[in-house]
């Protein structure tokens, strides 16, 4: 079973930005029934944001609400949150007056119904060198506020500039059959050599590879997708040719492309020259998860036509729009 600061986890984890992070957010007894559910199925590994909604309601007063709720599974939870913000703003602010503000948020809205388990930053501030940022985590850490430190969306030089400060706990990056950049710019390689479990965020390509979406109108339209490059209507029409080649293979196996996604994620985890991978799908209702809590079981001969499909549909466009993409891999 994968450990994340000592304490165990389920396989898989969950997601919590689309419980807040959305112009129309699910009613709170939505919320709850999807993280109870999540958690009765072993996605103990919650990640949450104080940047996932605003600086009034985002993902720590709703965690704060469900302990106030049910205080028994504050300890069945392994709980990360990723701030380091300007409030309001998606400005990384890693100084030490950021982190401090930051930090002390994140504990004042949980106010004790919680134990902050991992403290990340959503990105990295290129202003402020990681190793000063990561020293001023890690007096939370030394002070018994925080019970470690993570990074986002970090190069294999930046890990271990980090690391040499202070343990990193985990790396969340994205990976799916959607975005496998890590396999080859030796982020996995190297939190693999340091012992560092790798958090994969968007495992299902942002619900591309739910098969969800089959067009560009489908895409709710105040939904953040639209702007996505990947998601634009003038490369839609290919991207989707990956989906449903891996929906070719689900109905073979009897599972949904969303399982076979899954399955590919942690088909990686533990092989040699790569580390733990937990991979984090969000979801939004109970149904929906306990599809997730199922992913399918790939022979190596699966993994092998999943990359041959890799290879014959490479996906079209970047991850983020041009002005966030250079926070990075940095």
């Amino acid at each position: 079973m994968p450990k994340l600061t000592g304490k165990d986890v389920g396989e898989i984890g969950y997601g919590l930005m689309g419980l807040t992070w959305r112009m129309s957010p699910p009613p709170q007894a939505q919320s709850f029934e999807a993280m109870r559910t999540a958690l009765s199925l072993g996605a103990s590994n919650w990640n949450g944001g104080e940047l996932y909604g605003s600086p009034e309601r985002n993902s720590l007063h709703l965690l704060n609400e469900y302990f106030t709720k049910y205080p028994e599974d504050a300890e069945k939870v392994v709980l990360s949150i990723k701030g380091g913000i300007v409030p309001g703003q998606m400005k990384p602010d890693g100084s030490k007056e950021g982190i401090k503000r930051s930090i002390d948020e994140c504990l004042r809205v949980l106010d004790g119904k919680k134990f902050l388990d991992l403290f990340e930053c959503a990105r990295v501030d290129l202003d402020v060198p990681i190793e000063e940022t990561v020293g001023y985590i890690a007096e939370y850490v030394k002070a018994g506020k925080l019970g470690g430190i993570s990074l986002s969306e970090v190069s294999a030089k930046t890990i271990r500039k980090a690391h040499a400060v202070h343990p990193i706990s985990a790396v969340e990056v994205e990976f799916s059959l959607w975005v496998t950049e890590i396999l080859e710019n030796d982020v996995a390689a190297t939190c693999a050599e340091l012992g560092i479990t790798l958090i994969a965020y968007s495992p299902l390509g942002r619900g591309f590879l739910t098969g969800r979406y089959q067009k560009f109108e489908d895409l709710e339209e105040d939904s953040y997708l639209r702007t996505l490059p990947r998601f634009q209507p003038d490369v839609f029409g290919e991207n989707i040719k990956l989906y449903h080649a891996v929906e070719d293979m689900a109905k073979q196996k009897g599972v949904t492309p969303a399982q076979i996604a899954l399955g590919w994620v942690l088909y990686h985890s533990g092989k040699p020259g790569l580390p733990t991978i937990i991979p984090i799908p969000g979801a939004t209702t109970s149904a929906r998860i306990e599809e997730n809590m199922k992913p399918a079981t790939l022979s190596e001969e699966d993994f092998k036509a999943l990359g041959k499909i890799l290879e014959k549909f490479s996906v079209i466009g970047g991850r983020y729009p041009e002005a966030m993409s250079h926070h990075l891999f940095v």
